[in-house]
């Protein structure tokens, strides 16, 4: 058999690489109202400037039940489970509840992405890659572990009320992205959300945003993903932009946030996650 990686839905992962990497995913909740839906599962119509949406992460429970299944069918090779930032939800604290629950606990990994969105997609392909390739469980977990320690995010929204809150920014980011801000562009460090700069306009919040993607992927090939939330157009452009700029792009996907990353970040959020030294 061989090592099963499991990630939440906020990793964002494209169908086609969680049915060829037999990647398990667990839905994270997403509360319209009175309506608690699955991301991923359930149909979701969401009014994204509401203040009345809210999210969830996964339960103890439902992780552990996903956890076993992955377990039983590694054939006792081990689990490799990949959540998003502790700081950003309590998803990756319900996973570790759920594994010491367990029989079998010393064969399930957890880790903590440092991100969100696909900076946890991108650890979870390398993770997924080594398992497909028959590397036994500590190769899986160090693969997905370096990836997300490399990984760099950057997010331009076009207005912060919803992550503040939220709870998402940091102390001093809610302070500055307190004034008026025609595009503020935030960043993942150490797994919290913070503010980058300020960018007046639209063109130049672009340009900065690319700018940033091509320092952090460096010169010696990069994977990279772009997501939006209503801004498809913006996003091919940036794409395009990154396929020439970035030496040796190892790959690039683009996609949109999911329900439970979006109802935090608003409508024409846009954001480039990048991992130097690729996913491979």
């Amino acid at each position: 058999m061989a090592v099963v990686v499991v990630t939440d839905s906020s990793a964002s992962l494209p169908a086609e690489h969680v049915d060829e990497l037999d990647i398990a995913v667990v839905p994270l909740h997403v509360l319209v109202g009175d309506r608690a839906m699955r991301e991923g599962v359930d149909p979701v119509e969401i009014d994204y400037a509401s203040d009345t949406v809210t999210t969830s992460a996964a339960s103890p429970g439902e992780l552990r039940e996903v956890y076993e299944r992955a377990l039983e069918r590694s054939g006792g090779d081990g689990v490799v489970a990949v959540h998003l930032s502790r700081r950003l939800s309590g998803t990756w604290e319900a996973g570790r509840q759920a594994v010491r629950d367990m029989d079998a606990a010393d064969r399930v990994r957890l880790v903590d992405s440092l991100g969100a969105g696909l900076a946890t997609g991108l650890p979870v392909l390398a993770a997924a890659r080594r398992a497909e390739s028959g590397a036994p469980l500590d190769v899986v977990y160090d693969a997905a572990v370096a990836a997300a320690a490399r990984a760099r995010t950057f997010i331009l929204v076009n207005r912060t009320e919803q992550l503040r809150r939220g709870g998402r920014l940091s102390s001093a980011a809610t302070f500055f992205a307190s004034e008026l801000v025609t595009k503020p562009l935030l960043q993942i460090v150490e797994g919290r959300l913070e503010l980058r700069e300020k960018v007046r306009t639209r063109s130049k919040a672009y340009a900065k945003l690319v700018a940033a993607a091509v320092d952090a992927a460096g010169e010696d090939g990069a994977a990279v993903a772009v997501q939006h939330l209503g801004a498809e157009d913006a996003a091919q452009t940036i794409a395009g932009q990154l396929r020439e700029l970035v030496p040796g792009l190892e790959e690039l996907i683009v996609a949109e946030f999911g329900p439970a990353l979006a109802v935090h970040l608003g409508l024409g959020a846009l954001g480039v996650l990048v991992v130097p030294g690729g996913c491979r």
